[in-house]
């Protein structure tokens, strides 16, 4: 017996439509690239992304053709999530912040027909633009008068040109609600990167599941501010639960410093924020020395990596902000676990529910997950057996595009490639990637646990820790270090701040000072670099 309910498809552009009948009146406010502040509403921009559906119809391109993006976060990338997915082709965001020749070979491997683009990445796309062999159209987003007069780039087309030219009576198609509307490809540290494909379904999906409570707790009385770029995994899906729940959304355009992305919280109002550690790092690192505060900002939720215990601390006690700690990958959409207290915890010392949220929490509804040891088998949840962790769900990739059929699944089961714990109540800890899980003489040493001491050091504004080869213990840890400018640490002070903080045999055997840690496109610290650059270091007790 069938259930007699109405079968409607999950599809993106029922996100905006939603948007538009219910919150009309909520705003879309952005910084734009020409460096005013453009406002304007979810009713306004849903009829501008129709007037772009229109546009695409002009300009031929077929069902599920891919439409690429190089841009900040703003308004008119916001009218391109769902002019393109809502008319049924698949929004291809491409990190601006990759080498050249990996854009070009991501463009060429994903059969991209359209480059949209902001004004700040033309001398990119003049660098890629003739290796991109199937980009038929390049598209600036920008007014037509400021289309310069010599790009370089064959028939360069302004986006407002481009759209102004339709009429917004449009009528969103219908269809599979598994057809593709999104894609995001990894970093690619190692090798070419790999595309993971993004549904309908998974995505509004993924919509539900991160408004709710226990997971971001998105309303319509929040304002919202994503510095998390919407080229790097849909910007975690907020401007699709942002649509879905009538939120304002905040902008902050190609404007990413401390200074730029504190004036906007306050001179927009912003509740709520969501980046990667190094963003809230600089944000940090200038509100302390002018002695400013938050007016409005309540919470903020940090991921893309490990959030250093300091910092969690910094925002709870100096201004009184939450910080939900959050886990996720390019492969799961990208929300796997966000963490939040249970009921329970409230009987608990502030020092013991703060062990809990410096976790990246539990999984959220659609997500499964579980530990495993060398021989596959699954681990307990105690908190503290560490084993690989894999992952699955209905916004969890089965496959990567194009990979041949060379699916990634052990038994049904997404491998992270992360090592961690998985406590009695369901709370995640990553201690580790797997490739730079540390063993000393059979013991684990968790990186990000030497991280994070190291930054809680006043002195020290980043730091990186990885494995030495040892003639006796196999590996042991260093920790590479930046200091804060204008600040002094010794070698033998970073390393007697360890003692008492972790066992005496997961102190790192030295301390390297570098004059920079080397980042991913996404922020994230890259091991391997840093491998590569200290490659002729040697452990002075080895």
């Amino acid at each position: 017996m069938l259930g007699l309910m109405q079968s409607q498809p999950l599809l993106i552009s029922g996100l905006i439509e939603f948007a538009e009948r219910h919150h009309g009146d909520a705003e879309i406010v952005s910084r734009r690239v020409e460096g005013d502040i453009h406002r304007y509403t979810y009713k306004a921009s849903a009829k501008r992304a129709r007037q772009l559906a229109n546009a695409l119809d002009g300009l031929n391109l077929a069902f599920s053709d891919r439409v690429a993006t190089l841009a900040w976060n703003g308004y008119r990338h916001f009218e391109l999530y769902y002019g393109v997915s809502g008319s049924g082709r698949v929004l291809h965001t491409v990190n601006p912040r990759l080498h050249p020749d990996q854009i070009a070979w991501i463009a060429n491997h994903a059969e991209d027909q359209v480059l949209c683009f902001d004004m700040s990445f033309l001398p990119l796309v003049q660098a890629v633009h003739a290796k991109c062999h199937t980009i038929k159209h390049f598209v600036a987003l920008c007014d037509e008068d400021k289309l310069p007069t010599d790009s370089g780039i064959p028939n360069l087309i302004s986006y407002e040109a481009l759209i102004n030219a339709q009429t917004d009576d449009y009528v969103w198609p219908s269809f599979d609600e598994n057809t593709a509307s999104s894609m995001c490809y990894t970093s690619g540290t190692t090798g070419n990167p790999k595309a993971a494909l993004y549904s309908h379904r998974s995505s509004t999906l993924h919509a539900f599941a991160a408004a709710l409570p226990d997971v971001m707790c998105i309303s319509a009385r929040d304002a919202i501010l994503p510095v998390v770029p919407m080229f790097h995994v849909n910007a975690w899906g907020i401007p699709y639960s942002a649509a879905l729940t009538g939120a304002k959304l905040v902008f902050p355009g190609p404007a990413m410093d401390g200074k730029s992305i504190y004036e906007l919280i306050e001179s927009e109002k912003v509740t709520y924020a969501a980046g990667v550690p190094t963003v809230w790092q600089m944000l940090l690192g200038h509100l302390k020395p002018a002695g400013l505060k938050f007016s409005t900002l309540r919470r903020t939720v940090i991921g893309g990596s490990a959030c250093p215990p300091a910092m969690i601390r910094a925002f709870k006690d100096d201004y009184g902000i939450e910080v939900l700690h959050a886990w996720g990958m390019t492969e799961m959409s990208p929300l796997g676990t966000l963490c939040t207290l249970k009921n329970k915890h409230d009987a608990l010392s502030e020092e013991e529910r703060m062990a809990i949220l410096l976790k990246q929490g539990r999984s959220i509804y659609g997500v499964d997950m579980k530990i495993v040891g060398d021989n596959g088998s699954e681990l307990p949840w105690d908190g503290k057996t560490y084993g690989d962790l894999y992952v699955k769900g209905p916004w969890v990739v089965h496959d990567y595009y194009k990979s041949e059929g060379q699916s990634p699944l052990v038994d049904g089961w997404f491998p992270t490639g992360d090592v961690g714990t998985i406590d009695a109540d369901g709370y995640l800890q990553i201690t580790d990637r797997s490739k730079d899980v540390i063993k000393s003489g059979g013991e684990w040493i968790s990186s990000i646990d030497i991280e994070n001491i190291a930054v809680a050091h006043p002195a020290v504004a980043m730091a990186a820790c990885i494995g030495v080869v040892h003639p006796k213990w196999d590996e042991r840890p260093i920790v590479a270090v930046l200091v804060r400018p204008g600040m002094q640490v010794t070698r033998e002070e970073l390393l007697s701040f360890y003692e008492g903080k972790t066992a005496k045999w997961q102190i790192p055997d030295d301390v390297v000072f570098v004059d920079a840690i080397p980042l991913g496109a996404t922020g994230k610290i890259l091991k391997t670099k840093l491998r590569e650059m200290l490659k002729d270091y040697k452990l002075p007790s080895a």
